[in-house]
C-alpha cells in the first residue's frame, strides 16, 4: 500500500500554508492511506501528473492537487510503496519548481537527494568564466577521490570546483543536495575531511549494512536511510498535530548527530551538548528524556530543570509532545534549580529582590565598619565565597579569587567576611533569604539526606551559578547517565561564568558540540553572529579552553535583517505596529511573533501601541506564554524562546550596554569586561530568537555593538 511521507523542506513552509491548504493535505495523506497505486493514479481529485518540458523524461518528480489552485511537489517512484511531500505551492510555481529539480541517491550515505539542477547548470558557465586558475580555488586542497569519499557526487564536484571562495560557495548552497552541502560547508570553515567523515557523513551510515551496491532505482530504501529530512507519518492523529502546530513539526526530525547523542544506549558518566542558537539542544534534552523514562525502574524519577519559569513551560510543552503516556510523564519533575532548592528545603522564607539586597548590604557594611561597596560586597559574596562554597575566614583568606579584577588582601578580607556574616544573619533572622544561598543551603541538605533523582537533564546550563550546580549534582547519585547537560557559554546572560570540572561534573570524553542551526535563516544568522565576533569565550566545561562558533550555519534562506532608527518613542512605536502589521497581512499567526526589549518599560509601550492600532498582545507571565496575541517580553524572559518574527526594540545608546548593568572598572576590572560581554550576549540571543523575519529598531542613537559589529549602516545612524 502506498504511504505519503514529508519532507523537511515541506515542513518549514508550514507556517506560510493558510489552513484550507493544510486542510488538503490531510486529505491527501489519507487518500495515500486508502487507495492502492493504481487507484492513485486514476484518482481525478488527486491528478498525480508527470511533468512534461523538462530535460529528464525519466524524473520520479510529479506533482498532485492538494486543494483550489494549489499543487504538491512529490518524489514518486515508479517502484516502492513511498511517495514524498517536497513542496506545497501555487500550480504554476510548483509546476515551475518542480522542473528545475533532480532527484537522485547518493552512493555513500544512500540517502535521497534533491538537487535544483536547472540553477546550478545556469551558475556554473558564469562563475567558470571569472574563476582565476585552479589551485587558487576553495577547494583545491581536497582531491577528487576525498571529496567522493564524503559523498560528494560528480555533477557536485563539476561546479564545486569553480567557486573561489565561501561567499560564492553562499551562492550554490542553497541549490546542492542538503548532505553535500553540508560536507562543502565544514571543508570551507577549515575542517579536515576527517573531521567531516566523522562528524557529518559518518552518522550518516551508522545504521546502515553498507554491503550491497546502491540500487539508483530503490527509492524506496533510499527513504529509510533518510531519516534527517524525510519523516514517514503513520497515524492520523499524528500529522494533524504536525499540521495543527505547524512551527513545532521539525521537532519530528532529528539530525543524525543529534539522534546519536539523545538516544545512545548509556553514558558512563556526565554528559553535555552545546551549541549555538538553534542548534536544537533543547530537542536533544527531550528527546534524552524520553529515552530515559524508558528505562527508568520503579520508584525512580528524573528531573529536567532549567534557569527561568518562562523555559519551565517551553519544556513542559515540548516533553507533552515527545510523550504523550501522562502516566510516564508525571515521573518527570519539571522546575527551575531555584524552585527545586525551594521544594528541597520546604522554604516559606522569601527571596530579596535587587534593590532591597543593596540595602542591606549597605547596612551590613555600616554595622562592621566595611568600606566596600554594596556592589562589590554582593559579588565577592556570588563570586568567590558561594562560588567556591567557603566556609571558614580561613579558607576564604587563603582562596584564589580567580576572575576577580581587584586585590583584596588579608586584611580586607576578614572585613568582608564579617560584613558577609552580618548579612546573611540579618537575612536569616528576618526569615529572608538569597536564590544562591538557598540553593547552597539545599546542596548541604541534600548530601545529608541523599539523592531523591536517578537522572537531572539540565537546559540552558551555560547561566547557572557553582552553588547551583552543587544542587544538580547532589540531586542524583553518581551513576550512569546521572546528569545530561544542554548549554551555550555565547548565550551566557547572567553573571555566572564556572567550570564543569570545578563542581565536580566531569564531561571528559562525552561532550558533543551541535554546529547546525534548524531556527534562524542563514541571513539572521550571519548579522546576529557578527554581534559576537572576536570575543572569547570559556568553555563550559572546562574555563581553561575556550568555545567557538567555528562552523555554526544554517542551510535556511531568507531575507535579511531590518534595522530602523526613528526619531522618536511614538515613532518607534508606531513604526513597529506597521511592520507587526504587515506580518499579520502576509498569514503570520499573533502568537508566531514575538517582541522584546532590554527593559519592560519599553515592552509596555509596544503592547499598548498595539492593542490601540487593533492587534491583539500580551505580555509573556511567568510560566505561561499568552495564545493568540503578540508575545512581549524582556530580552531576558525570552531567553530559550523561539518565534517565526521578532521585532527588537529600544536598542539604542544607553539601553545595551545598561550602565547600571555595568561594574565600574576602577571597581574590579575584570567583571567590568564580564558585564560588557553578558550585554552583548543578551542582543545576541533576542536577534536569535527568530526565525524567518528580524526586525531592530532604536531611537536616536543605536547601541554602540551595533556599530561595532557591522550591522548599522552609516544612513542608517
Amino acid at each position: 500500500m502506498p504511504h505519503l511521507a514529508f519532507d523537511i523542506a515541506f515542513c518549514a513552509q508550514l507556517n506560510k500554508l493558510q489552513p484550507t491548504v493544510r486542510q488538503g493535505v490531510f486529505d491527501t495523506w489519507e487518500k495515500f492511506e486508502q487507495l492502492t497505486h493504481d487507484q492513485l493514479r486514476k484518482d481525478k481529485g488527486l491528478r498525480l501528473e508527470a511533468l512534461t518540458g523538462g530535460k529528464d523524461r525519466n524524473s520520479p518528480i510529479r506533482t498532485i492537487r492538494i486543494s483550489q489552485g494549489v499543487r504538491g511537489v512529490v518524489l514518486a517512484p515508479e517502484g516502492g510503496d513511498t511517495y514524498v511531500l517536497l513542496r506545497v505551492m501555487t500550480h504554476d510555481k510548483a509546476i515551475a519548481w518542480a522542473l528545475k529539480q533532480k532527484a537522485s541517491i547518493n552512493t555513500v550515505t544512500r540517502a535521497v537527494e534533491i538537487r535544483d539542477m536547472a540553477t546550478l547548470e545556469q551558475l556554473a558557465p558564469a562563475y567558470e568564466r571569472i574563476a582565476p586558475s585552479p589551485e587558487r580555488r576553495l577547494f583545491a586542497k581536497f582531491s577528487d577521490g576525498d571529496l567522493a569519499a564524503l559523498g560528494v557526487d560528480a555533477t557536485t564536484l563539476r561546479q564545486a570546483r569553480v567557486l573561489t571562495d565561501v561567499e560564492q560557495l553562499e551562492v550554490f548552497a542553497p541549490h546542492f543536495p542538503q548532505d553535500q552541502r553540508e560536507v562543502l560547508e565544514y571543508l570551507a570553515a577549515g575542517f579536515t575531511v576527517e573531521e567531516v567523515w566523522r562528524d557529518v557523513v559518518s552518522l550518516h551510515l551508522a545504521d546502515q549494512a553498507a554491503v550491497q551496491p546502491v540500487d539508483p532505482a530503490d527509492y524506496d530504501t533510499a527513504i529509510r536511510h533518510t531519516r534527517t529530512r524525510i519523516a514517514v507519518v503513520t497515524a492520523s492523529d499524528e500529522l494533524r498535530d504536525i499540521l495543527d502546530k505547524p512551527f513545532k513539526a521539525w521537532r519530528v526530525f532529528l539530525h543524525p548527530s543529534q539522534h546519536k547523542v539523545a538516544y545512545r544506549p548509556s553514558y558512563s558518566g556526565p554528559a553535555q551538548v552545546t551549541g549555538g542558537p538553534g542548534t536544537g539542544k533543547t530537542v536533544v534534552a527531550l528527546h534524552r528524556v524520553r529515552h530515559l523514562l524508558r528505562h527508568l525502574r520503579e520508584g525512580e524519577r528524573v528531573l529536567l530543570t532549567t534557569y527561568t519559569t518562562a523555559l519551565v513551560a517551553a519544556l513542559r510543552n515540548g516533553l507533552a509532545g515527545l510523550v504523550e503516556d501522562e502516566a510516564l510523564r508525571a515521573r518527570v519533575d519539571i522546575m527551575t534549580v531555584d524552585s527545586f532548592a525551594a521544594r528541597v528545603l520546604s522554604t516559606s522564607r522569601r527571596p530579596i529582590h535587587s534593590q532591597e539586597e543593596t540595602a542591606r548590604w549597605e547596612a551590613a557594611a555600616a554595622a562592621t565598619g566595611c568600606n566596600g561597596t554594596p556592589q562589590f560586597l554582593a559579588q565577592e559574596y556570588k563570586h568567590v565565597l558561594l562560588a567556591q562554597d567557603l566556609r571558614t575566614v580561613e579558607a576564604y583568606t587563603a582562596a584564589d579569587r580567580k576572575g576577580r579584577g581587584s586585590a583584596l588582601p588579608a586584611s580586607s578580607r576578614a572585613a568582608v567576611w564579617r560584613t558577609v556574616h552580618e548579612f546573611t544573619e540579618k537575612l536569616a533572622a528576618d526569615h529572608l533569604r538569597t536564590y544562591l544561598g538557598t540553593c547552597s543551603e539545599a546542596a548541604d541538605r541534600l548530601r545529608e539526606t541523599g539523592p531523591r533523582y536517578r537522572h537531572v537533564v539540565v537546559d540552558e546550563a551555560q547561566d547557572l551559578h557553582p552553588a547551583q550546580w552543587r544542587l544538580l549534582r547532589a540531586a542524583a547519585p553518581e551513576r550512569p547517565d546521572d546528569l545530561f547537560i544542554a548549554g551555550d557559554p555565547h548565550q551566557r546572560i547572567y553573571d555566572c561564568k564556572v567550570s564543569l570540572k570545578s563542581v565536580g561534573v566531569k564531561v571528559a570524553g562525552r561532550s558533543t558540540r551541535m554546529r547546525k542551526n534548524y531556527r534562524s535563516t542563514h541571513e539572521i544568522l550571519s548579522w546576529s553572529t557578527a554581534l559576537l565576533h572576536g570575543r572569547p569565550f570559556d568553555d563550559l566545561a572546562d574555563d581553561s579552553r575556550h568555545d567557538t562558533l567555528l562552523g555554526y550555519r544554517s542551510s535556511l534562506r531568507g531575507n535579511g535583517p531590518e534595522a530602523h532608527r526613528a526619531d522618536t518613542s511614538e515613532a518607534e512605536m508606531a513604526a513597529l505596529t506597521a511592520r507587526v502589521r504587515t506580518w499579520l497581512a502576509n498569514g503570520v499567526q499573533p502568537s508566531d511573533i514575538g517582541i522584546t526589549a532590554r527593559f519592560k518599560k519599553n515592552g509596555d509601550q509596544a503592547v499598548e501601541a498595539l492593542r490601540a492600532a487593533g492587534i491583539p498582545a500580551a505580555r509573556l507571565r511567568g510560566d505561561t506564554s499568552p495564545a493568540d496575541a503578540v508575545n512581549v517580553g524582556t530580552m531576558h524572559a525570552f531567553k530559550g524562546l523561539e518565534y517565526r518574527y521578532v521585532a527588537v526594540i529600544g536598542v539604542h545608546e544607553g539601553a545595551l550596554p545598561y550602565p547600571r548593568a555595568i561594574t565600574p572598572p576602577e571597581v574590579d576590572s575584570l567583571q567590568h569586561e564580564t558585564d560588557l560581554l553578558a550585554e552583548r550576549c543578551l542582543l545576541f540571543v533576542a536577534c536569535t530568537r527568530a526565525r524567518d523575519g528580524l526586525y531592530v529598531s532604536w531611537t536616536g542613537e543605536p547601541s554602540p555593538f551595533l556599530l561595532e559589529a557591522g550591522v548599522v549602516a552609516p544612513t542608517e545612524r
